[in-house]
């Protein structure tokens, strides 16, 4: 059993929790992500890790209801355990891995939309604590649905806030601030990691292609299995077939099929639309879920 050590609702139907895993805690790194399940007969719901304490032995999540499983999750409170919590899952960020001379020599420029604010977080603090200022620029729909304002602005170089709404800060979206940013102050990056809604990462990816920023992307909006069974987030990156919870999550932006990806996720949706997936996709589905016949 995993024991809930804290829970906090962040905004509208957006959760953190702090959750005793110290093996995982121990190992885990930036872009990771977990498998929770609350018990033997619950969903398994793959969770980015927001952020972690190797000294306590602690995984920090954030997650948005969007189903019975995840309204269910909300429901419980500090002293509360979950039934399994698995992890690290998925790949490091690429960052991670480089030569940290070299990597203090780039200009790094993180987006985040609205509850991809959370796997944003981890990987800003990470280049916080060895020395690299990266800029970021979070967005969400309305003020009250920002979320880790205060812990993001302590980690980044610079931070930008937008609302597309306008009630905080500047009004518009994202990729408005991006323009500003390159065009208007000058700004010049070497990379660019956007995180969050698929349509958000695809104007974002298309804009610093014309931009010529390098752009990596998380795809953990579209995991359901998180182990590469179900092929729900089967995605064609390039001219190849990649399954994000196995393969990424991140991924080279400019790269990724989104418009397919996102069609193929409203598809999946249905038994009738995993049906046709099926049949189109043959070996490379991966219905392991059961859910295809």
């Amino acid at each position: 059993m995993y024991k809930i050590l804290k829970a906090e609702k962040l905004a509208d139907k957006i959760f953190l929790m702090d959750v005793e895993a110290k093996r995982i805690a121990k190992s885990c790194q930036p872009g990771q992500f977990i498998i929770a399940k609350m018990d033997d007969k619950g969903e398994r719901i793959p969770l980015t890790i927001c952020d972690y304490n190797r000294e306590a032995g602690t995984i920090t999540i954030v997650f948005q209801i969007v189903g019975a499983s995840t309204e269910k999750m909300a429901a419980l409170q500090e002293g509360d355990s979950f039934r399994d919590f698995t992890g690290p899952l998925g790949q490091a960020s690429e960052f991670v891995h480089e030569d940290l001379e070299i990597l203090k020599k780039k200009k790094m420029l993180f987006v985040a939309g609205g509850v991809g604010t959370a796997p944003v977080y981890p990987q800003v603090k990470w280049l916080h604590q060895h020395g690299i200022a990266a800029d970021v620029i979070m967005g969400s729909k309305t003020k009250d649905l920002l979320i880790l304002e205060k812990e993001m602005k302590e980690v980044a170089g610079n931070l930008y806030v937008t609302t597309d709404d306008g009630s905080y800060e500047r009004k518009g979206m994202v990729t408005e601030v991006m323009k500003d940013l390159v065009n208007n102050q000058g700004k010049k990056y070497d990379v660019c990691v956007a995180i969050g809604p698929m349509i958000m990462m695809k104007f974002v990816s298309l804009l610093t292609k014309e931009l010529q920023i390098p752009t990596v992307v998380s795809l953990n909006p579209i995991m359901v299995d998180g182990t590469g069974m179900c092929g729900a987030c089967r995605v064609t990156v390039g001219n190849e077939v990649k399954f994000a919870c196995v393969d990424g999550p991140e991924f080279d932006g400019h790269l990724v099929n989104f418009d397919e990806a996102m069609k193929r996720q409203q598809m999946y949706k249905t038994a009738e639309g995993r049906a046709v997936l099926k049949l189109r996709e043959g070996d490379t589905h991966h219905g392991g879920c059961g859910q295809c016949e």
